[in-house]
């Protein structure tokens, strides 16, 4: 199968559609992959996981061999706080570039983790930029470690990392990178944007359903954070060298999510790789977006900025509009959307990404619009404070 030909399979009969983050809608052969059992100890199920690992490795290109994939149990969540907590010293001081939830989150995390940092705050419309990253650093000798988000979903921003990324290192100092839900559809290659780890999960853009992270990191940085964990379970230098020494996973792995996983990544290949599921997902959010604005509905972020993963679009202020009873048409539809995160004006988010192409994302175009002119919404429009308050942030 090569990506001209790949076949998207539509959900199963009542299954609707995930246009979410993740997790996503994923393919039969993803799922089929569940039937089975699997023993964590046997030498089959290792032989997964270092298939696994070396699959997500290549990923990075040339320069690989100088990292190491360090699965770890759990959501993404788990796996972004095992990576802050390995690599940043106890005595390290971080800078966390935020726009929205999950650079928050991270900040969240720091203070859980009794770490010292400082946070560049952005708001829901700009990216952080290299320049300002170099202010900071400049300013603050004490800064150790730069985190930064690939693609914030809570806007659908995708952020400028190979900027950030040379304005940290012209600093001398490390980056980490959350690529939660960017990762395997935006190239993310060692060769071309240097940082010392990155995090990201199974349900995301390979198209896996969730379970486990994983993290990879540059083998000196692993060999580096011995001691550094807080946490038992979510040391990434104890599991990767137990996982080094004995091919297994120190706790109960998810065996049914890796199996499933390891079919995802091979249907990742067949498609093109990064290159070929980045492009279904950039046309899927193109098609989309033209159909929705038709509608008149407004996107949060200029063209710029709008990620492959995820759009946010403002609610309508027509008085006819009310967000849950949209949510529950779509979805009697066949298409699960998801709720906003703006604090300022009401908003919601459609994914792009999972096992979708741009004839499914017509259809849900066409649902939108059936489902405003069953509510008896007149115009799409957002209020005036939505397009104010755009104007006035992402000046």
């Amino acid at each position: 199968m090569t990506a001209a030909n790949l076949k998207i399979e539509p959900p199963r009969l009542g299954e609707p559609y995930l246009l979410t983050p993740g997790p996503l809608t994923t393919s039969y052969a993803v799922k089929e992959a569940m039937l089975r059992d699997w023993g964590s100890w046997d030498d089959d199920f290792r032989a997964m996981t270092r298939e696994m690992r070396q699959r997500l490795l290549a990923l990075l290109g040339d320069g690989s061999d100088d990292f190491d994939c360090v699965p770890m149990q759990g959501s993404g969540t788990f796996s972004v706080e095992a990576m802050l907590a390995s690599f940043i010293p106890r005595d390290g001081k971080a800078l966390v570039l935020a726009n929205g939830a999950y650079g928050m989150r991270s900040a969240q995390t720091l203070e859980y983790l009794g770490r010292d940092h400082i946070v560049l705050n952005k708001g829901d419309y700009l990216p952080p930029r290299g320049d300002e990253v170099a202010q900071i650093l400049t300013d603050d000798p004490a800064i150790t470690h730069v985190v930064a988000i690939h693609c914030e979903t809570s806007s659908g921003i995708l952020n400028p990392v190979e900027e950030i990324s040379e304005a940290v290192y012209a600093a001398g100092r490390k980056l980490l990178i959350d690529s939660m839900s960017a990762f395997g559809a935006i190239d993310l290659k060692v060769a071309d944007i240097r940082y010392e780890a990155m995090v990201s999960s199974a349900n995301k853009c390979i198209e896996g359903v969730p379970g486990f992270g994983f993290i990879i990191a540059r083998k000196s940085e692993l060999e580096a954070a011995k001691g550094n964990s807080h946490s038992l379970s979510l040391d990434v230098h104890a599991q990767w060298a137990h996982m080094n020494k004995t091919g297994q996973w120190r706790f109960t792995p998810p065996t049914h999510v890796v199996a499933a996983f390891l079919e995802a990544l091979r249907g990742h290949d067949a498609e093109g790789g990064v290159a070929g599921r980045g492009g279904r997902y950039t046309c899927n959010r193109d098609v989309m977006v033209d159909g929705m604005r038709e509608l008149g509905f407004e996107t949060l972020l200029k063209d710029r900025w709008l990620s492959p993963i995820i759009v946010t679009f403002f609610c309508p202020a027509d008085e006819n509009f009310v967000f849950d009873r949209f949510y529950e048409l779509m979805k009697d539809k066949g298409f699960i959307i998801y709720p906003g995160k703006l604090t300022v004006v009401d908003s919601f988010r459609v994914g792009c990404i999972g096992q979708m192409d741009e004839h499914v994302m017509r259809q849900v175009v066409t649902a939108a619009k059936e489902t405003l002119d069953e509510m008896g919404v007149q115009n799409a429009a957002p209020p005036a404070i939505a397009l104010e308050e755009r104007a006035k942030l992402a000046a």
